[in-house]
Protein backbone atom coordinates (compact mmCIF):
# COMPACT_ATOMS: atom_id res chain seq x y z
CA UNK A 1 0.00 0.00 0.00
CA UNK A 2 2.99 2.29 1.08
CA UNK A 3 4.42 1.58 -2.00
CA UNK A 4 1.45 2.51 -4.60
CA UNK A 5 0.80 5.81 -2.15
CA UNK A 6 4.28 6.92 -2.12
CA UNK A 7 6.11 5.26 -4.43
CA UNK A 8 9.70 3.14 -4.70
CA UNK A 9 11.04 0.15 -2.40
CA UNK A 10 9.73 0.29 1.21
CA UNK A 11 13.06 1.59 2.30
CA UNK A 12 13.12 4.54 -0.03
CA UNK A 13 9.60 5.74 1.33
CA UNK A 14 11.27 5.20 4.63
CA UNK A 15 14.25 7.21 3.76
CA UNK A 16 11.77 9.73 2.12
CA UNK A 17 9.68 10.17 5.17
CA UNK A 18 13.15 10.80 7.01
CA UNK A 19 13.81 13.07 4.75
CA UNK A 20 10.69 14.75 5.17
CA UNK A 21 11.00 14.99 8.51
CA UNK A 22 14.52 16.57 8.74
CA UNK A 23 13.44 19.36 5.81
CA UNK A 24 10.61 20.54 7.75
CA UNK A 25 13.70 21.03 10.27
CA UNK A 26 15.86 22.73 7.56
CA UNK A 27 12.52 24.93 6.83
CA UNK A 28 11.71 25.96 10.68
CA UNK A 29 15.62 26.74 11.74
CA UNK A 30 15.33 30.09 10.94
CA UNK A 31 12.16 30.88 13.52
CA UNK A 32 15.29 32.06 15.93
CA UNK A 33 15.90 34.15 13.49
CA UNK A 34 12.61 35.68 12.37
CA UNK A 35 11.54 35.60 16.33
CA UNK A 36 14.65 37.48 16.86
CA UNK A 37 13.98 39.91 13.70
CA UNK A 38 10.15 40.65 15.06
CA UNK A 39 11.37 41.27 18.62
CA UNK A 40 13.65 43.77 17.76
CA UNK A 41 11.81 45.34 14.94
CA UNK A 42 14.67 45.04 12.38
CA UNK A 43 16.03 42.79 10.12
CA UNK A 44 19.85 44.13 10.66
CA UNK A 45 22.21 42.77 8.62
CA UNK A 46 20.05 39.09 7.61
CA UNK A 47 19.47 39.08 4.26
CA UNK A 48 15.89 38.07 2.02
CA UNK A 49 17.82 35.88 -0.64
CA UNK A 50 18.38 32.77 1.04
CA UNK A 51 14.42 32.59 1.33
CA UNK A 52 13.63 33.84 -1.69
CA UNK A 53 15.70 31.31 -3.56
CA UNK A 54 14.37 28.46 -0.83
CA UNK A 55 10.90 29.71 -2.29
CA UNK A 56 11.41 29.60 -5.52
CA UNK A 57 13.10 26.13 -5.19
CA UNK A 58 9.96 24.76 -3.53
CA UNK A 59 7.50 25.88 -6.44
CA UNK A 60 9.84 24.33 -8.90
CA UNK A 61 10.09 20.77 -7.05
CA UNK A 62 6.36 21.16 -6.45
CA UNK A 63 5.99 21.24 -10.01
CA UNK A 64 8.23 18.04 -10.86
CA UNK A 65 6.63 16.59 -8.10
CA UNK A 66 3.08 16.93 -9.33
CA UNK A 67 4.18 16.03 -12.61
CA UNK A 68 6.22 12.67 -11.47
CA UNK A 69 3.34 11.66 -9.03
CA UNK A 70 6.12 11.67 -6.25
CA UNK A 71 3.48 12.19 -3.17
CA UNK A 72 6.61 12.61 -0.49
CA UNK A 73 8.07 15.17 -2.27
CA UNK A 74 4.51 17.58 -2.94
CA UNK A 75 3.75 17.31 1.05
CA UNK A 76 7.44 18.64 1.76
CA UNK A 77 7.29 21.18 -1.13
CA UNK A 78 4.25 22.24 -0.05
CA UNK A 79 4.96 22.87 3.37
CA UNK A 80 7.79 24.51 1.91
CA UNK A 81 6.32 27.21 -0.27
CA UNK A 82 4.04 27.96 3.02
CA UNK A 83 6.88 28.65 5.83
CA UNK A 84 8.97 30.62 2.95
CA UNK A 85 6.31 32.90 2.16
CA UNK A 86 5.65 33.57 5.67
CA UNK A 87 9.80 33.93 6.61
CA UNK A 88 9.36 36.40 3.31
CA UNK A 89 6.15 38.05 4.51
CA UNK A 90 8.02 39.38 7.88
CA UNK A 91 10.76 40.22 6.24
CA UNK A 92 8.93 43.04 4.17
CA UNK A 93 7.20 43.84 7.26
CA UNK A 94 10.57 45.06 9.31
CA UNK A 95 13.23 45.91 6.70
CA UNK A 96 14.40 48.82 5.68
CA UNK A 97 12.90 50.69 2.63
CA UNK A 98 15.76 49.89 0.25
CA UNK A 99 15.89 46.75 1.57
CA UNK A 100 12.25 46.15 0.49
CA UNK A 101 12.43 47.82 -2.51
CA UNK A 102 15.51 45.36 -3.57
CA UNK A 103 13.43 41.95 -2.10
CA UNK A 104 10.08 42.91 -4.08
CA UNK A 105 11.65 43.15 -6.97
CA UNK A 106 13.56 39.81 -6.53
CA UNK A 107 10.15 38.41 -5.92
CA UNK A 108 9.08 40.22 -9.10
CA UNK A 109 11.39 38.96 -11.42
CA UNK A 110 12.84 35.45 -10.29
CA UNK A 111 9.45 33.81 -7.76
CA UNK A 112 7.12 35.79 -10.21
CA UNK A 113 8.48 36.00 -13.28
CA UNK A 114 11.03 33.43 -13.88
CA UNK A 115 8.58 30.97 -12.53
CA UNK A 116 5.74 31.53 -15.24
CA UNK A 117 8.48 31.66 -17.52
CA UNK A 118 9.89 28.09 -16.94
CA UNK A 119 6.09 26.77 -16.51
CA UNK A 120 4.87 28.01 -19.80
CA UNK A 121 7.74 27.12 -21.70
CA UNK A 122 8.11 23.44 -20.18
CA UNK A 123 4.08 22.93 -20.39
CA UNK A 124 4.11 24.07 -23.78
CA UNK A 125 7.30 23.02 -25.65
CA UNK A 126 7.76 19.54 -24.12
CA UNK A 127 5.56 16.34 -23.30
CA UNK A 128 5.11 13.64 -21.13
CA UNK A 129 8.55 12.42 -19.53
CA UNK A 130 10.92 14.82 -21.84
CA UNK A 131 9.10 17.79 -19.50
CA UNK A 132 10.14 16.33 -16.42
CA UNK A 133 13.54 15.87 -17.49
CA UNK A 134 13.48 19.30 -18.31
CA UNK A 135 12.20 20.38 -15.12
CA UNK A 136 14.74 18.26 -13.06
CA UNK A 137 17.47 19.46 -14.25
CA UNK A 138 16.13 23.38 -13.64
CA UNK A 139 15.35 22.09 -10.16
CA UNK A 140 18.90 20.79 -9.94
CA UNK A 141 20.55 23.70 -10.61
CA UNK A 142 18.21 25.73 -7.82
CA UNK A 143 18.76 23.37 -5.39
CA UNK A 144 22.59 24.28 -5.83
CA UNK A 145 21.59 27.76 -5.36
CA UNK A 146 19.45 27.26 -2.46
CA UNK A 147 22.87 24.76 -0.43
CA UNK A 148 24.80 28.09 -1.83
CA UNK A 149 22.85 31.22 -0.66
CA UNK A 150 23.73 31.36 2.81
CA UNK A 151 27.41 31.91 1.46
CA UNK A 152 26.10 35.27 0.84
CA UNK A 153 27.46 35.85 4.81
CA UNK A 154 30.26 33.38 4.42
CA UNK A 155 32.13 36.81 3.67
CA UNK A 156 30.92 38.68 5.97
CA UNK A 157 31.59 35.79 8.51
CA UNK A 158 35.23 35.61 7.40
CA UNK A 159 36.07 39.62 7.21
CA UNK A 160 34.01 40.16 10.77
CA UNK A 161 35.65 36.80 12.37
CA UNK A 162 31.78 36.79 13.35
CA UNK A 163 29.15 33.84 12.97
CA UNK A 164 26.52 36.38 14.69
CA UNK A 165 24.21 35.74 11.42
CA UNK A 166 24.97 32.44 10.20
CA UNK A 167 22.29 29.81 11.55
CA UNK A 168 24.02 27.07 12.45
CA UNK A 169 21.24 24.84 12.97
CA UNK A 170 20.20 25.86 9.49
CA UNK A 171 23.84 24.53 8.01
CA UNK A 172 23.39 21.41 10.13
CA UNK A 173 19.68 20.38 9.43
CA UNK A 174 20.83 21.19 5.41
CA UNK A 175 23.54 18.87 5.64
CA UNK A 176 21.75 15.77 7.05
CA UNK A 177 18.60 16.75 4.44
CA UNK A 178 21.31 16.22 1.68
CA UNK A 179 22.38 12.88 2.99
CA UNK A 180 18.82 11.72 3.13
CA UNK A 181 17.55 12.90 -0.46
CA UNK A 182 20.38 11.90 -1.88
CA UNK A 183 19.88 8.01 -0.89
CA UNK A 184 16.29 8.87 -1.72
CA UNK A 185 17.09 10.21 -5.40
CA UNK A 186 19.75 6.46 -5.53
CA UNK A 187 16.72 4.40 -4.44
CA UNK A 188 14.48 6.10 -7.27
CA UNK A 189 17.62 5.90 -9.43
CA UNK A 190 16.95 9.61 -10.03
CA UNK A 191 19.70 11.72 -10.92
CA UNK A 192 17.78 14.96 -11.07
CA UNK A 193 17.07 14.65 -6.72
CA UNK A 194 21.09 12.45 -6.28
CA UNK A 195 23.33 15.11 -7.93
CA UNK A 196 22.43 18.33 -6.09
CA UNK A 197 22.21 16.94 -2.85
CA UNK A 198 26.15 15.94 -3.35
CA UNK A 199 26.90 20.11 -4.11
CA UNK A 200 24.51 20.34 -0.68
CA UNK A 201 26.55 17.87 1.82
CA UNK A 202 29.82 19.35 0.71
CA UNK A 203 28.59 23.33 0.56
CA UNK A 204 26.81 22.67 4.36
CA UNK A 205 29.82 20.61 5.71
CA UNK A 206 31.91 24.05 4.76
CA UNK A 207 29.65 26.11 6.33
CA UNK A 208 29.67 24.20 9.63
CA UNK A 209 33.55 24.44 9.66
CA UNK A 210 33.14 28.13 9.17
CA UNK A 211 30.96 27.88 11.99
CA UNK A 212 33.64 25.95 14.62
CA UNK A 213 36.29 28.29 13.06
CA UNK A 214 34.66 31.29 13.89
CA UNK A 215 31.74 30.51 16.60
CA UNK A 216 34.69 32.20 19.80
CA UNK A 217 35.95 34.98 18.01
CA UNK A 218 33.40 36.83 18.52
CA UNK A 219 33.07 35.86 22.04
CA UNK A 220 36.78 36.73 22.66
CA UNK A 221 36.27 40.42 21.06
CA UNK A 222 33.76 41.02 23.38
CA UNK A 223 35.56 39.99 26.33
CA UNK A 224 38.41 41.61 25.28
CA UNK A 225 36.07 45.00 25.27
CA UNK A 226 34.78 44.15 28.69
CA UNK A 227 38.63 43.86 30.10
CA UNK A 228 39.47 47.06 28.72
CA UNK A 229 36.76 48.89 30.04
CA UNK A 230 36.97 47.23 33.25
CA UNK A 231 40.88 48.10 32.88
CA UNK A 232 39.41 51.82 32.26
CA UNK A 233 37.14 51.80 35.42
CA UNK A 234 40.04 50.92 37.91
CA UNK A 235 42.29 53.99 36.84
CA UNK A 236 41.93 56.63 39.10
CA UNK A 237 42.67 59.70 37.97
CA UNK A 238 44.18 62.36 40.38
CA UNK A 239 44.04 65.72 39.08
CA UNK A 240 45.83 68.78 41.09
CA UNK A 241 45.34 72.05 41.06
CA UNK A 242 48.05 74.55 40.92
CA UNK A 243 48.08 78.38 40.83
CA UNK A 244 49.29 79.40 37.22
CA UNK A 245 52.68 80.98 37.86
CA UNK A 246 53.18 84.05 35.14
CA UNK A 247 56.92 85.64 35.25
CA UNK A 248 57.15 88.74 37.20
CA UNK A 249 56.16 91.70 35.00
CA UNK A 250 58.17 95.27 35.17
CA UNK A 251 55.90 97.81 36.36
CA UNK A 252 57.19 100.99 35.76
CA UNK A 253 55.85 102.39 39.49
CA UNK A 254 57.88 99.64 41.09
CA UNK A 255 61.10 100.58 39.57
CA UNK A 256 64.29 100.68 42.32
CA UNK A 257 65.14 104.15 42.28
CA UNK A 258 68.81 104.43 43.72
CA UNK A 259 69.48 107.57 45.66
CA UNK A 260 73.08 108.55 45.74
CA UNK A 261 74.58 108.88 49.90
CA UNK A 262 75.36 112.03 49.98
CA UNK A 263 78.13 112.83 52.65
CA UNK A 264 79.67 116.28 54.00
CA UNK A 265 83.08 115.03 55.27
CA UNK A 266 85.62 116.83 53.55
CA UNK A 267 89.11 116.11 53.46
CA UNK A 268 91.53 116.54 55.94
Amino acid sequence: MAKEVFGGSPLAVTIGILGNFISVLVYLAPVTTFYRICKKKSTESFSSLPYLVALFSSMLWLYYALLRGDFLLITINSFGCVVETIYIALYLIYAPKQKRKTTLIIIVIMNLGMFCLIFLTVHHLSKGLHRANILGWLCMTFSICVFAAPFTIVAKVVRTKSVEFMPFTLSLFLTISAVMWFTYGLFLKDMCIALPNVVGFFLGLIQMILYAVYRNANKVVIDEKKKTIQELDNVVVVSETRPVQTPPQKREDDELVVIPLETNMKPM
